[in-house]
C-alpha cells in the first residue's frame, strides 16, 4: 500500500520533470514583495498575547523534519539524536521545550516528526524514553523515491529491497514531500477531528525554532475571510547567508526564490544583500484545512530541485526533490513575517555546534537563548578546520568548551586542541601547519591572537 502511494508520487513528480524545459522563473518577472506582505515581527509582537492563548495553543501541531541523517558530522543514524548541550540531543530539547508549554499554559499540543526510511526505526526506539512526557508523539514517513541514472533517466533499483547493492538507490525527496506524505499517513485528518488548526513546522536541527506565541495569535486573529494560511518566518541575510531561498513577488503571488533556480548569469544579484535582504528560515506557519484542500485538489505546486550525486563506482545520478516552502504560492493570505535572527540557530557543523554548547547561550526549559553577559548580539563566526568535522573527533580536541563571551571571530585549522578554561575574545586565528601541533594550554587567554607554528604541552 505504501509503495503504491510512494510510486504515484513519484510519477506524478517524474512526469513533471520530463515535461518541465529551461528555468522555472523568468528573471525580468521577478519584483520585490509589497511592503505589507513582509511584516516586521516587532508590529506582531506589540499586539500582545490575550489571556486565552492557551485556547490558540490547543489548535497547534508542531511539526519537526526529522529525515536527515548526522553524516556530515560524522556520525551514525539521525541527526536529531547528536547531543548538542548537557547531553541532551536535537529530539530532547525539542520535547522539553513543548513539554514546557503543555504544563505552563495547561495545553495539548503535539509533536509530529516527519522521518524517513533512513532515520524512521532509529527514532521509533528512542521514542520510548518519552512515555512520561506531558506531549503526545506522533510519527510518519517521507515516501521513498528511486534514484535516476542522469542519462538513462531510468531508476538505479531493480527491484524493492532496500540493503545490499540497493542501499543508495534510494532517496527522501527533500521536505517538500511533507503536504503529500502527511496527507497520505492520514494524520493530518485525524489532528484535523481532534480540533488541530495550523502546524509549525521547522527544520530539528534549528535550534531557534519554538513556538512563538505572538505569531500564533496573529494566525488565529485574523478576520474569517482574510484567514492567513501560511507565514514564512524570514530575516535579514548576513553574508553568511547568501545562499538561502528569498521571498518575491511573481505573478501576483508571494514566492520562495531559490538559489538553484536562478539563470547562471543572475546568481551574483541574487547573492546580493542589498537586492534581496531576507532570507528563508524554513520555520513555517500552515493551516490544515488548507493543505487538506490542495491535496485534494491537487493543486499543491512546487518546484522541482534537480540534485545530482554521485554513487560508488562512479555512477551519475539524478534524484528530485521539491521544498516545503515553495509552496507558498499556493495558498491564501500568505505572510512573510521578519524575525529575529535568534529563531534561525541551525547546527550544521561542529563549528555551529561550538557556538551552541557555550557559555553564548543559556538553556532553560529546552531553549536556547542568548546569555545576558553577552554585550552584542550578533554570533561569532567560527571556522573550524577539517581536523574537527566529526563529532567525536571535535569533542576530544576540548577539554572544556572556551569562554567564548568576547568572541568575534574564530578560525582553527590543523592539529589544534584546547585545555581546560581557555577565554577567546575579539578575533583569534590558530593555523597549526602540516606535521605540528598546537595545545593551547589550560586557563590561556587568547584576545585579538594569530597562534601559528609549533606549540606541544605534554603531561609531565
Amino acid at each position: 500500500q505504501v509503495s503504491k502511494k510512494d510510486f504515484e508520487g513519484f510519477r506524478k513528480l517524474f512526469h513533471r520533470f520530463l515535461q518541465v524545459k529551461g528555468p522555472s522563473v523568468e528573471w525580468s518577472k521577478i519584483n520585490r514583495p509589497p511592503e505589507d506582505s513582509i511584516q516586521p515581527y516587532d508590529k506582531i509582537k506589540a499586539k500582545g498575547l490575550p489571556h486565552y492563548i492557551a485556547d490558540s495553543l490547543n489548535k497547534l501541531v508542531v511539526v519537526k523534519l526529522n529525515g536527515g541523517l548526522g553524516t556530515s558530522m560524522g556520525c551514525k543514524g539521525p541527526k536529531s539524536l547528536i547531543s548538542v548541550r548537557n547531553e541532551n540531543t536535537f529530539l530532547d530539547l525539542t520535547v522539553q521545550q513543548i513539554e514546557h508549554l503543555n504544563k505552563t499554559y495547561n495545553a495539548d499540543v503535539p509533536l509530529v516528526l516527519m522521518n524517513s526510511f533512513n532515520t524512521d526505526e532509529d527514532t521509533k526506539k528512542i521514542l520510548q524514553k518519552y512515555t512520561h512526557h506531558r506531549v503526545k508523539i506522533h510519527t510518519f514517513n517521507q515516501s521513498r523515491y528511486p534514484r535516476i541514472n542522469k542519462e538513462s533517466l531510468l531508476p538505479v533499483a531493480k527491484d524493492m529491497a532496500m540493503t545490499g547493492e540497493n542501499a543508495d538507490v534510494w532517496y527522501p525527496p527533500g521536505h517538500g514531500d511533507i503536504y503529500a506524505s502527511f496527507y497520505n499517513s492520514g494524520l493530518l485528518e485525524r489532528l484535523i477531528a481532534e480540533g488541530k488548526e495550523y502546524i509549525f513546522v521547522s527544520n530539528i536541527d534549528n535550534l531557534g525554532a519554538t513556538v512563538d506565541l505572538y505569531i500564533l495569535n496573529h494566525l488565529v486573529s485574523q478576520p474569517n475571510g482574510k484567514r492567513c494560511e501560511f507565514i514564512m518566518e524570514v530575516t535579514d541575510k548576513t553574508r553568511a547567508d547568501v545562499k538561502g531561498g528569498t521571498l518575491i513577488q511573481y505573478d501576483g503571488k508571494l514566492r520562495l526564490l531559490e538559489i538553484a533556480q536562478v539563470p547562471k548569469a543572475h546568481v551574483d544579484e541574487f547573492k546580493s544583500v542589498t537586492k534581496f535582504k531576507i532570507f528563508n528560515t524554513n520555520n513555517l506557519w500552515i493551516s490544515l484545512s488548507a493543505i487538506k484542500r490542495l491535496q485534494e485538489q491537487n493543486a499543491m505546486d512546487m518546484e522541482i530541485i534537480v540534485n545530482p550525486k554521485t554513487l560508488d563506482g562512479d555512477l551519475n545520478v539524478i534524484q528530485l526533490e521539491t521544498a516545503v516552502g515553495a509552496a507558498i504560492k499556493c495558498f491564501d493570505n500568505a505572510l512573510g513575517i521578519n524575525v529575529p535572527r535568534s529563531r534561525f540557530l541551525p547546527v550544521k557543523t561542529t563549528s555551529d555546534l561550538l557556538l551552541v554548547m557555550s557559555n553564548l547561550y543559556s538553556l532553560e526549559a529546552g531553549s536556547l537563548t542568548m546569555s545576558e553577559r553577552r554585550e552584542f548580539p550578533t554570533t561569532p563566526h567560527v571556522k573550524l578546520g577539517s581536523s574537527f568535522t566529526k563529532v567525536q573527533e571535535y569533542l576530544t580536541r576540548f577539554e572544556s568548551i572556551p569562554d567564548m563571551l568576547e568572541l568575534d571571530h574564530l578560525t582553527v585549522s590543523g592539529d589544534v586542541t584546547f585545555g581546560k578554561h581557555v577565554s577567546l575574545k575579539g578575533t583569534v586565528i590558530i593555523i597549526a601547519n602540516h606535521g605540528d601541533r598546537i595545545d593551547i594550554p589550560a586557563g590561556s587567554m587568547l584576545e585579538n591572537k594569530i597562534v601559528s607554528g609549533n606549540l606541544r604541552i605534554l603531561d609531565h
